[in-house]
């Protein structure tokens, strides 16, 4: 996804109403809970918190509220039952679509993820099916408008902590970043004083499907916004070409 779409999108997300960010907040609780039961509660040795902590700024989520969930996760020790599972389908139009969900009830969320895919016409794939078509990488997004250093000098900041690629776009920039690098490019960026409008771990298409026809376009977006109203839905990748 090139920095400009990935850009447009995050905006998007961000201007939706507070009922959109109580979803992110959610979401990123329950990362929060997890990552402190399998990695414990400080984010110097817990390297999947210190990923989670930064998605959290990226999305404005109060600092004292980081500390309450990383507290409450600490505190609750066992009782934190969460369970990773990904879904792999397709999509109208020839479009791969991946779920990544995080849940207490396994047999809820997979009706839920089902139900979406089939109100869409699209269809859920064995594991493996879809998931060869994306990398996994860490992506930074930054709001030209909000960030006061030079491209280049951005670009340097980003190469020297151990990016892979920097992309300049009109009105952001990317930074693409192997996942074991990723927080040490974000931690350069926020010592830096770089704000970022987006940081995490994230599926990027290798290539994108562009869909033309107008009924697949709406029941791709109606399978989308099934899956982004879902609380056990964490995340979700495709190749659309929107």
């Amino acid at each position: 996804m090139s920095g400009h779409s990935k850009f447009a999108n995050i905006k998007h997300k961000k201007e939706k109403n507070d009922a959109a960010k109580g979803k992110i907040f959610t979401i990123i609780g329950r990362e929060i809970a997890v990552a402190v039961k399998e990695g414990g509660p400080d984010p110097a040795n817990n390297f999947k918190l210190a990923t989670v902590i930064a998605k959290a700024k990226a999305n404005n989520m109060p600092n004292d509220t980081i500390d309450r969930g990383i507290k409450k996760a600490a505190g609750e020790g066992g009782s934190v039952n969460y369970e990773y599972i990904s879904y792999e389908g397709y999509g109208p139009g020839g479009t791969a679509i991946i779920v990544d969900t995080l849940t207490d009830n396994k047999n809820r969320t997979a009706a839920n993820v089902r139900s979406a895919f089939t109100k869409g016409g699209g269809s859920i794939g064995t594991p493996g099916c879809v998931s060869f078509m994306f990398d996994k990488k860490g992506q930074i997004i930054i709001d030209r408008e909000e960030c006061d250093m030079a491209a280049d000098d951005l670009m340097m900041t980003a190469l020297d902590a151990g990016a892979e690629d920097f992309n300049e776009e009109e009105d952001s920039f990317e930074i693409l970043t192997d996942p074991d690098e990723f927080e040490n490019v974000r931690k350069a960026l926020e010592d830096a004083k770089i704000p970022m409008l987006s940081a995490e771990v994230t599926m990027i298409p290798q290539n994108y499907v562009e869909v033309t026809d107008e009924d697949n376009v709406k029941c791709l977006q109606r399978i989308l916004d099934l899956l982004e109203d879902d609380d056990d839905v964490q995340a979700v990748y495709h190749n659309w070409d929107e």
